[in-house]
């Protein structure tokens, strides 16, 4: 019977259906679930019981299994929006891109390398920062600035900084290669390790793919350059910053130069427009007295208007007809056929670098002619037409022999001009003039016209040298002592330097970077001209014949207009000698005075005779 139950119970409970008896085994199931009522009956009654009345439970314990509850609900469902996000968003961008038209797909990765490239900018500026910090301040803690422990470690830091900036323009290319060309040009204030390393960007940058060149051609002439041309050499001659130049041959055998910009340029400007500004805004928030954000702001019209090539093409003829008069300057012919907003032909001209001196003296032109006419050249532009070249860098200068045997300048790359106006120039005519002159009362007058309060610190800025009032002669390659002032001028002296910066016309920051320019060309090549000198001698006949044209209508009188600047020229020469001679008569009377024993010299007057 026991044995008959528990097969039937395992039955039951195993297969868990309806079992269908046989009136034989009736009454032994009727007593299988007699007994199982009976047994589990209490049970049924006790939970029946519970589900009426739950045990009671606390209410901090119910609030936080409910807070529990609804905390992980939150992490679920924050999880899987992460997840979503970081899945669809990669996705729906991917789709986006495949469907894109090429030119679209080119906007989208801009912007994807817009971020990189401020983040580049970001994190060179954070390291050299913190480098210069960490130098100075626990490296050469307690060490005396001259000696060599010192010396060394500072080189070393100026080094890395300057690798860093390097390769941070490089890879970022565009605009950042074109600010690193125009620090080169400060090498009286920046130590010699930027200035040896940053002159690599003169002729750096990023050589692009052939598709992209073919892709840029089609866009602008729905031609590729096999079309366009007879010849097309895809590998390029040279790489600026904002283009790369090729050679070809028109169709009737022409040698020409093509000048290509990069295809994204255009479309990442603004982009890295704002990542400086907003770089800018972060150093001057570090450093109060370090805004340059204002120079971004007023040059990025003119920088803009540089990545128009037809502009630039009519910025060479209108150059090439203001200096038609100097038969030693030479203007590549714009072929506007096969030219566009970012495609520029011209005239293929040979020639070397202006800087690359053994190749000049190979050559057997002369090193003092070839700096007397660059100096005569962006003077005349400066001084007397007043559209001016604000990227003369050696690479955009080359130097070849011309028709007379002697040195020809051939000028490159007119995309980045700036005009002084006629009441400037001649203001700044007669500031230069009186600089020479040691002229004092006539160089505040002068700087005042030009909206500058502070003189002085002006006049030093624009000749980038110091002024001794004692003495009229400049000489072009600073000493120790002259390179120290100027570096400390720039450091100590900062705040004034900017108030003059923002004073005067905003023109005349490209002013400053032209003449800044010259100067490191004209010291790159043993600085075998008086600069100075030169200039003045410009800005007298520049400011000659501004008076000329000025007078209504006897300018059209060539003979008026040559006698009045000969007569310029003759005065300011009289005037110079004279000093001269005063000066050097005054020291030999000082001398001869001195050695009799009938005046006695203090300190200041024998640092005024030597």
């Amino acid at each position: 019977m026991a044995r008959e139950t528990s097969r039937v119970m395992q039955s039951a409970n195993n297969n868990n259906r309806v079992v269908l008896l046989d009136p034989q085994n009736y009454q032994l199931y009727s007593d299988f679930y007699q007994i199982r009522n009976n047994k589990f009956g209490s049970c049924l009654h006790h939970m029946a019981l519970l589900r009426r009345c739950p045990c009671p439970v606390s209410p901090l314990r119910s609030a936080r299994s409910f807070s529990s509850l609804r905390e992980g609900k939150r992490r679920g469902l924050l999880r899987k929006t992460l997840l979503g996000i970081s899945v669809g968003l990669p996705v729906a961008v991917g789709v986006r891109y495949a469907v894109s038209k090429p030119r679209e797909r080119r906007k989208m990765r801009i912007v994807i390398e817009g971020f990189g490239r401020f983040c580049r900018s970001l994190s060179v500026g954070l390291f050299i920062s913190v480098d210069y910090w960490w130098t100075t301040n626990v490296t050469l803690r307690g060490l005396d600035e001259s000696s060599p422990s010192h010396v060394a470690a500072m080189s070393a830091c100026h080094q890395r900084a300057a690798d860093h900036m390097v390769e941070g323009a490089v890879k970022n290319g565009g605009i950042y290669i074109k600010l690193g060309q125009g620090l080169c040009s400060f090498n009286h204030l920046l130590p010699p390790e930027y200035i040896r390393t940053l002159q690599v960007l003169e002729d750096k940058a990023l050589n692009r793919k052939y598709k992209e060149v073919d892709a840029l051609f089609r866009e602008d002439f729905n031609k590729t350059p096999q079309q366009l041309f007879k010849s097309f050499d895809h590998e390029p001659i040279a790489a600026a910053s904002l283009a790369q130049v090729h050679k070809a041959e028109l169709c009737d055998g022409t040698p020409v130069a093509v000048k290509v910009q990069y295809i994204d340029l255009r479309d990442r400007f603004e982009g890295d427009i704002r990542t400086l500004e907003i770089l800018l805004d972060i150093i001057k928030f570090m450093h109060p007295s370090f805004g340059f954000r204002w120079v971004l702001q007023d040059l990025k019209g003119t920088l803009a208007q540089e990545l128009d090539f037809e502009n630039e093409a009519r910025n060479s003829e209108r150059c090439a007809e203001e200096l038609k008069h100097f038969k030693f300057i030479y203007i590549p012919k714009v072929f506007w056929e096969q030219t566009s907003k970012r495609v520029l032909t011209a005239e293929f001209c040979e020639g070397c670098k202006i800087s690359n001196v053994e190749e000049i003296k190979r050559q057997g032109l002369s090193l003092k002619d070839i700096a007397d006419k660059l100096i005569r050249t962006f003077a005349e532009q400066i001084f007397y037409t007043g559209f001016i070249h604000a990227d003369p860098h050696p690479g955009n200068v080359l130097v070849r022999r011309g028709p007379d045997k002697k040195a020809q300048l051939v000028l490159l790359d007119h995309g980045l001009y700036e005009y002084l106006s006629q009441q400037d120039r001649a203001a700044l005519c007669r500031l230069w003039r009186s600089i020479i002159l040691r002229d004092e009362a006539a160089m505040e007058k002068y700087a005042n016209a030009l909206g500058v309060k502070q003189y002085f610190l002006f006049c030093e800025m624009l000749l980038q040298r110091p002024i001794n009032m004692r003495e009229l002669g400049l000489s072009n390659i600073l000493s120790r002592e002259e390179t120290t002032y100027m570096r400390d001028m720039a450091i100590h002296r900062f705040e004034s330097i900017m108030q003059v910066l923002k004073s005067m016309p905003r023109p005349m920051l490209l002013v400053f970077r032209n003449i800044n320019t010259v100067r490191s060309i004209n010291i790159s090549l043993g600085a075998p001209v008086d600069r100075y000198f030169v200039m003045a001698k410009s800005a007298v006949r520049g400011w000659g014949k501004i008076q000329a044209e000025s007078t209504g209508t006897l300018p059209k009188l060539w003979l008026f207009h040559w006698m009045r600047t000969t007569w310029e020229s003759v005065k300011f020469e009289l005037a110079l000698r004279s000093e001269m001679a005063m000066m050097s008569l005054t020291h030999s009377l000082l001398n001869l005075l001195s050695y009799f024993g009938l005046v006695s010299l203090d300190a200041d007057m024998y640092d005024y005779l030597r």
